[in-house]
């Protein structure tokens, strides 16, 4: 027997989404689970809908990451090295550890950033600015351009290596956890066999903190500015801080 009109279930109105939605259910579970945990059907679950309502917002896995990519590089606080009356180096510095305080607040998603070409309007804007940076250092188009090459590449490829064991967990230890954790493991390597490995166990474990990252963020720059401009670093090298030793610890040499 047929039911009476009008007495069939309606459905309920269709569930509202937005782009910033699917972001925010992937960034969840990339933090959760890593990249393997944020998958399409992952990402719908998440945010109460069919899979195919994500495919209406991005064609796939992949556009999504590219997205969120993108969306974290537009995070960056432009603000804290867009200042030109600050010094270049101390606004290139306060650009690097900006890009790695919240990258490495997101382990999961520090892969999208090399897994994916940076060329959205935010990476577009950074690096822009980046070049603004280097042409305050003197430097020509083309070796600004390389040198801002050089710079992610250096940046990123530290990040990488600093959260790789975390990316499956989603976690990040404390850096004084992760320093102390590496230099148990290291102090284990035999001196009769691996005596420079030995020998440096401490420094090894050191590799993640800030003060590795800026050692070699600060060495980076030197050679860069002495090739590009002929011009050796010294005390009074007008891209320091002031006050600041050129290898960017403690009050200048005499």
């Amino acid at each position: 027997m047929s039911a009476p009109a009008g007495s069939q279930r309606r459905r309920g109105p269709r569930r509202a989404l937005t782009e910033d939605e699917i972001l925010d259910a992937a960034l969840t579970l990339l933090d959760r689970g890593g990249p393997d945990a944020a998958s399409v059907r992952g990402i719908a679950a998440r945010v109460g809908v069919a899979p195919n309502a994500v495919y209406t917002y991005f064609p796939g896995k992949a556009a999504v990451f590219k997205a969120l990519a993108e969306r974290l590089l537009g995070e960056v606080d432009h603000d804290a090295f867009a200042d030109r009356e600050r010094p270049w180096r101390e606004r290139v510095e306060a650009l690097a550890l900006d890009v790695r305080d919240r990258l490495t607040a997101h382990p999961g998603a520090v892969g999208l950033m090399v897994g994916n070409r940076m060329d959205g309007p935010h990476a577009l804007a950074l690096n822009e600015r980046l070049l603004q940076l280097l042409a305050d250092a003197r430097l020509d188009p083309v070796d600004a351009a390389r040198a801002s090459r050089l710079f992610f590449v250096y940046v990123f490829g530290s990040i990488v290596l600093e959260v790789a064991g975390a990316q499956q967990t989603g976690r990040l230890a404390p850096e004084a956890e992760r320093v102390a954790t590496r230099l148990v493991a290291f102090s284990a390597t035999p001196a009769d066999r691996f005596p420079y490995s030995a020998a440096a166990a401490t420094t090894m474990a050191d590799y993640v903190s800030t003060e590795q990252y800026l050692w070699g963020l600060h060495r980076l720059l030197d050679g860069i500015i002495e090739r590009s401009t002929g011009v050796p670093i010294h005390a009074d090298d007008p891209g320091l801080p002031k006050g600041q030793n050129p290898d960017g610890y403690g009050p200048k040499r005499p």
